[in-house]
Formats: C-alpha cells, structure tokens, sequence
C-alpha cells in the first residue's frame, strides 16, 4: 500500500526543515520507505476533506490503505513500529527509545514553542521584552539535564533511535535563537543529526517544495 503524507504547500519556514512533515519524511527515509507527499495550502486545511484527515486542520497527517494518523509522535511511532530500523529488538531498550520520544514533545518541545509564540505570534505585544527572558530560562532548565544525560555519547541510549529523531527534530527549532550553542554537546548532537543521509533526503525533499517557481 502506498504511503501518503501531507505537508505545507509552502512552509512558513521557507524550506528550513522546521516543519513537522518533516519529521515524518526523516523516518521514512530512514526506514527506506517510498512515500507519496500531497501538499495543502493553509486554506485547504481548514476544509472537510482535511479536517476529516486531521480534526484540528494541521500538518502532516499520513495514509496508509484504510489507516488514517496525525500528530508526528503517533506517526513516527507507527514507522517505527512496522519498520525495522528506528527501534532497537531488545524490549527494554525499545522501552526506553519511544520513552525518549515523549520526553522530546512533551518535556523538551513546550517551552520551545513557547519561544517561538512569543517571539512570531507575540511579538508586537506590550509584554514580549519581559516575557523573553523567562521563557528562555525554562528552555536552558530543559536542556541542562539533557545534555547532562546524553554526556560524551553519540546519541541517547546506544544507537541512533527514534527517540534520537524526535529529540533532533525538536531541538532544531533552537537554532535561530541562538540557545542551542549554549550547550555544545547537544549543538553537536543535533549536527550528527542532521549529517544523517535520511535526514538530508529528508531535509531537501521539503526544500524543494519550498523554493519551486509558483
């Protein structure tokens, strides 16, 4: 059965890798898994053809035959779980792999985000230059314990998972306000990451996308 992924017909990011799809696309090269990309403008959805796909009209939603998902842990999971590649054999290391995916988009991801909101979505509001500081506080306490753990090894629990994936994935949204390259190790971590050859197929499918002649 043909896999189909949606993705943003033009990311706001312009291509950068920062868009959720691809997430997805990542774990489907890293799989070696052909995948079909259909691309929706903002405005389609918001519309019942993709709201029925995903109820709260975003991207990437993935089909597969009768088998409708959204939310990108749910998707990469289901990748991972079908395909060998992205989670290790033994039961407890596999155990510890979708654990580090939780950790990623729900102990890591908020205070990213919050960033972001405060700095695109807020940025024209009276309380931003107060409010900064202290979102960027909660994102260094995350990150403290992270790269504590994740010490002088290559990824986080043995070899590359899909724990590792998401983590990356979350942590590249760092980048541009410059927080990353205060702890070197996961600045290196998310490097590693992204020198993955699954991730650079991954990372200029998207460009591509984003920067054809419309």
């Amino acid at each position: 059965m043909t896999i189909t992924i949606t993705a943003f017909e033009r990311s706001p990011d312009g291509g950068k890798g920062l868009a959720r799809d691809t997430r997805v696309r990542w774990a489907l090269e890293e799989v070696r898994q052909p995948y079909d990309v259909r691309l929706v403008s903002f405005r389609a959805m918001k519309e019942p053809a993709h709201l029925a796909l995903h109820p709260f009209g975003q991207i990437p939603t993935y089909e597969e035959g009768d088998l409708v998902l959204f939310e990108t842990g749910s998707i990469v999971l289901h990748i991972a779980e079908r395909h060998a590649g992205l989670l290790p054999a033994d039961p407890n290391a596999r155990a510890r792999a979708i654990t580090w995916m939780f950790a990623a988009l729900s102990t890591v991801e908020p205070p990213i985000l919050e960033l972001v909101t405060a700095k695109i979505v807020e940025g024209d509001k009276p309380w931003k230059e107060a409010r900064m500081p202290l979102v960027a506080d909660r994102i260094r306490r995350r990150l403290e314990p992270l790269a504590a753990r994740l010490g002088d090894a290559e990824w986080l629990d043995g070899a590359f998972s899909a724990g590792d994936l998401m983590m990356v994935s979350v942590l590249l949204r760092l980048r541009p306000s410059g927080i990353l390259d205060e702890a070197p190790s996961l600045a290196a971590y998310v490097a590693r990451g992204e020198a993955r050859p699954a991730y650079k197929r991954a990372f200029d499918a998207q460009f591509a996308v984003n920067t054809r002649p419309t």
